[in-house]
């Protein structure tokens, strides 16, 4: 399926940006050039997030599993164009089930492991999912069985695959079926394969992301939207050829399938997983495994200058790069593993949306700037990063629409250009509000102009309503509207409170009806329990308030009540 306009594919392919490869292809050129090398490896700590040993497969191995899991989607009925969604941690299935469906031409939807009843009820309604792919359990909780009830709501779902074994009844056990197939069954899947002509412009994945709007955004994203991310990624980190990438961040949005999957294929490197985060797991890989290239939050990477013992046996002649974002870096963090460790630390922006760009040291190399401060990309500054001349940005005014072109005044960042996408999943309202007039995308990140020249922007706020916790998105709007469904709330805000390690958290601000109360406690079992809300969107910090402040229109003072956190601290419960 191709969702991108014919005008924009002609105009990025003529100037060089896409090209006419697909994921599929990055990849058999790899399994034929060395079947034997080492292609992935499972988490250490496999065996307790989903049950399994770890494993590691070469690239023969990885093609041979990727035809079986073809074969399967084939027989249960997915095609060309059907939607796949899928909920794993990350595991060596994780990325086979990936490019199964890419081979197949059907388009994967994946969602966070944390995602409960409510998120993925909306998902498979909102892209009439075929067919699921999940674990029996992933942690405690049991993932197969969730997908089995949440089925009976989902009108286009008829068939639950689930990976590592024990398979409900109701569901397909992926790698049992796989296993037992039979040489033409796996031909069928070839055939199929090849009867769906899949190409560069078609989608790969629907990933979704939140903002001012209550329920999850899907992203649709084409092998050329993703390969031009990826190829930014391993430019910026100055990666080579069969580099070996640790991957912490779950490999569902941007910032995990960018970062790891694409690169991996155009690298033709290996692939480790990991997930959850564990410091001393992850230090254990990046030490065993001889890791090249890595990601982890500034918070992680500040805590470990501060402990240095926990850097002893790391092969800094082969770690040479860690890309980090999210939040602010510490100018001393970004000096300190430059000038110690010769390691240079990428600052990343980014979005699902491709409203992405890095702070690398071939373009900012003073560790003050790139800590803070991004270039300017598309305004007829001379950069060196490959996606220098294939994003254009401005800043606008959000109230009078009018470009900033002086230091010091905060704007709204617009984008266009070949890593950007075309629009939100089967949403024209929203798409009619996220590009202005003149088609760049409204980001909703309030930048400001700096440098001698004003060649950086600097990351100042945001205009959207959108709390980012450890990375995830989180729509204040959302559980708002859960809030206000609780017995005994009668009003609600929910903003984020600043937090060292996570970015923020949420802290809701609560106005009980008369008579009536609740804890942290109840609060968050009702969010949970009776919404089916996933877990990291509890609420964190709880504040009872007598009245939420509201201008004279009715809108709500939510910079008040975030400047209150600092000044009313102790009164906030936490979690």
């Amino acid at each position: 399926m191709i969702v991108v306009p014919e005008e924009r594919i002609r105009d990025f392919k003529a100037r060089g940006w896409w090209g006419e490869e697909t994921l599929d292809d990055l990849f058999r050129r790899h399994v034929a050039a060395m079947p034997d090398a080492e292609s992935v490896v499972d988490p250490i700590n496999r065996e307790a997030i989903m049950g399994g040993a770890p494993a590691r497969l070469t690239w023969a191995e990885v093609e041979d599993r990727v035809a079986r899991y073809v074969a399967v989607l084939h027989a249960t009925g997915v095609g060309r164009d059907d939607v796949v969604a899928v909920q794993l941690p990350n595991v060596i299935e994780l990325g086979l089930i990936y490019l199964a469906c890419i081979r197949l031409g059907a388009i994967v939807t994946p969602a966070p492991v944390q995602y409960r009843e409510h998120e993925l009820a909306y998902i498979l309604r909102k892209t009439d999912a075929k067919a699921v792919v999940t674990a029996a359990r992933i942690g405690k909780h049991a993932h197969a069985e969730m997908m089995l009830a949440v089925q009976t709501g989902a009108a286009a779902l008829n068939t639950v695959l689930v990976v590592g074994g024990h398979a409900p009844d109701g569901t397909i056990d992926l790698d049992a079926r796989a296993a037992g197939l039979d040489e033409a069954e796996i031909e069928a899947g070839r055939a199929a394969a090849r009867a769906a002509n899949i190409c560069a412009d078609d989608i790969v994945t629907i990933c979704w992301t939140s903002g001012t709007e209550a329920e999850p955004k899907g992203v649709p994203r084409s092998h050329n939207e993703w390969i031009i991310m990826g190829a930014g990624v391993t430019d910026a980190a100055d990666l080579k050829p069969g580099a070996v990438l640790l991957n912490p961040f779950p490999m569902v949005n941007m910032a995990g399938i960018s970062t790891s999957f694409v690169s991996w294929l155009l690298l033709g490197g290996v692939l480790v997983q990991h997930q959850p985060f564990d410091l001393q797991i992850f230090l254990q890989q990046v030490r065993d495994e001889k890791i090249d290239y890595t990601v982890a939050p500034p918070a992680i990477l500040n805590l470990l200058l501060q402990n240095e013992a926990l850097l002893e046996g790391v092969d800094f002649g082969r770690l040479r790069a860690i890309g980090s974002g999210s939040a602010p870096l510490s100018e001393w963090m970004v000096r300190t593993f430059h000038e110690k460790y010769g390691v240079q630390i990428v600052n990343y922006f980014g979005s699902n949306e491709g409203a992405s760009f890095p702070s690398a040291q071939k373009d900012v190399p003073d560790a003050a700037e790139r800590a803070v401060l991004f270039p300017r990309l598309g305004d007829g500054f001379e950069w060196k990063a490959l996606l220098h001349d294939r994003i254009f940005t401005r800043l606008v005014d959000p109230e009078t629409e009018q470009e900033i072109t002086e230091p010091g005044l905060p704007g709204e960042l617009r984008v266009k250009g070949a890593t950007v996408f075309s629009g939100y999943w089967r949403a024209p309202e929203i798409n009619a509000r996220a590009f202005d007039g003149d088609g760049w995308f409204r980001t909703g990140d309030l930048f400001e102009l700096a440098g001698d020249r004003l060649q950086f922007y600097r990351f100042v706020g945001r205009l959207k309503d959108v709390i980012i916790r450890g990375g995830m998105n989180i729509s204040s709007e959302e559980i708002e509207g859960h809030l206000i469904g609780h017995p005994a709330v009668a009003d609600a805000a929910v903003v984020g409170a600043p937090d060292p390690n996570l970015g923020e958290r949420l802290c809701a601000f609560v106005v009980f009806k008369p008579g009536q109360s609740a804890d942290l406690g109840d609060i968050n079992r009702f969010l949970t329990g009776d919404k089916h809300v996933a877990v990291y969107k509890q609420i964190e910090r709880l504040e009872v308030i007598a009245l939420l402040p509201r201008n004279p229109v009715g809108k709500v003072l939510k910079r008040e009540l975030r400047q209150s956190l600092g000044d009313q601290s102790g009164h906030l419960k936490s979690a």
